[in-house]
């Protein structure tokens, strides 16, 4: 299998499964106790945070494991969202964010909080002037993510994170499918909470998290035994927690080697593409995107018949986001940046990985053209 849909979660390096391995089966005792078996998974743990706070740019004290970056996502929202609500109940966010996001505002507007959704440009970034624009008195947290999981914009982050700071607001991004792909450093950023999740980099799927700036309060949202200084209760999973921690270390080892060669491959997915098969576009920015994600959009097609195409032929790929893919409804995503419901339909999200490789990438240009072709023949659309 050609296998490109690294942003719905990534293969797991050797190297990552080597580390884990002994704390599945003779270390596998419970990071909270006090005899030595517990205190081997302890110091397994401790380190794992340095890995995951040096990725970042972070104190290990300000890492909080969780289960991944929807849980991370619902306990900083959430958190700043019960931990303030005495001094405001404004939340800005955007309407391309993932669905954890998404969800949790839902979640809170029902529950007494006012949410505002920012617009993106057709080329899927946030007008800085539209998020200056909706702060009002009340405003406490501004989420917004680093980089789009569909279309693979990245936002400026950077320059928001000033404004939130500016009016003494704090300030959240998803950086899920960014870490461990591009630079990121919290204090560049200006971020004050940052999501994680294990399973994009190589790492472990059922954990994750999150980064909190020292100093900040939240309310924690899973009440327990105090674990995670009782911001995030319950048994660490230290096998995984070992994982992520060397995902993470592999992650900044290999960062810029692994950026100059996926965002080659991706220049010449997206050029092959491009020429040889006419009407077809790139979603999102040409240039701000993640140097492992291709967007297209095929004029006359069904997105969901060529990725079943593809998939016969080996190639696996998606059409937008795998925790909203069960959605027959076309990408919030897509209609957001102005595509028509009929465009949505026939886009197809292809992501790369480090373990991608140029033949791979020809090979999937040759299938993806003689596929479009063979489904123009038979489209109605076309």
């Amino acid at each position: 299998m050609i296998y490109l849909d690294n942003s719905a979660t990534s293969k797991i390096d050797s190297e990552v499964l080597n580390e884990m391995m002994p704390y599945l089966t003779e270390n596998f005792g419970n990071s909270s106790t006090p005899y030595s078996l517990g205190k081997i998974s302890k110091k397994a743990v401790d380190e794992a945070r340095i890995k995951v706070a040096s990725l970042i740019g972070a104190n290990p004290k300000e890492i909080y494991f969780t289960s991944g970056g929807t849980e991370s996502d619902n306990i900083a929202i959430k958190g700043v969202a019960y931990s303030l609500k005495n001094k405001g109940n404004h939340i800005i966010t955007s309407i391309i964010e993932h669905p954890a996001v998404l969800e949790t505002c839902k979640y809170l507007e029902k529950n007494g909080f006012s949410i505002t959704y920012v617009p993106v440009q057709n080329d899927g970034i946030i007008n800085i002037s539209e998020v200056k624009r909706a702060i009002t008195p009340s405003t406490i947290l501004i989420t917004i993510m680093h980089a789009n999981s569909e279309i693979g914009t990245i936002q400026p982050i950077e320059e928001i994170g000033k404004i939130a700071k500016e009016n003494g607001i704090y300030f959240h991004t998803d950086a899920v499918q960014s870490v461990g792909k591009i630079p990121v450093d919290v204090d560049s950023l200006n971020v004050d909470l940052l999501s994680m999740s294990s399973h994009k980099i190589h790492g472990p799927k059922g954990i994750g998290a999150l980064y909190i700036r020292k100093g900040l309060k939240i309310s924690p949202i899973i009440h327990g035994g105090g674990q995670e200084q009782n911001i995030r209760p319950g048994t660490e999973n230290v096998p995984g927690i070992v994982g992520f921690g060397k995902a993470c270390e592999i992650a900044k080892r290999d960062l810029e080697k692994n950026m100059v060669q996926m965002t080659f491959l991706r220049d010449e997915l997206i050029k092959g593409v491009l020429q040889n098969i006419k009407e077809s576009y790139l979603n999102g920015h040409p240039e701000k995107r993640l140097p492992n994600n291709a967007h297209f959009r095929f004029t006359g097609i069904e997105g969901e018949s060529l990725l079943l195409r593809l998939n016969l032929k080996g190639i696996a790929v998606s059409t937008g986001s795998a925790c909203s893919s069960k959605s027959l409804e076309p990408s919030k995503v897509l209609k957001s940046i102005g595509l028509e419901n009929v465009d949505s339909h026939g886009s197809l999200r292809l992501s790369l990985s480090k373990d991608t490789t140029l033949k791979e990438v020809q090979q999937v240009i040759l299938e993806l053209v003689e596929v479009v072709e063979k489904l123009r023949n038979i489209s109605a659309l076309w």
